[in-house]
């Protein structure tokens, strides 16, 4: 969900290494939620997630239940 509360200026985000620092997905924890935002737009939106879903989440990728997204 779309969660305008969290200013992103303060948040440390993290990156995935392969992204290469540049145009990818970052994630932080704050508050209890975690947080997914887009290094190409700061300043914005970010999405927040409860830790049982981002669990859930997780423990699909793990699994490889969202591989067929990176099939062309």
């Amino acid at each position: 969900m779309s969660n305008p509360q969290f200013p992103l200026l303060d948040i440390p985000f993290r990156t995935a290494v392969k992204s290469g620092g540049s145009g990818c997905v970052q994630v932080a924890r704050r508050d209890g939620m975690i947080l997914i935002a887009d290094s190409k737009r700061s300043g914005g939106p970010v999405l927040s997630y409860t830790l049982q879903e981002f669990d859930a989440f997780l423990d699909g990728a793990k699994k490889g239940e969202f591989d067929d997204f990176l099939s062309s």
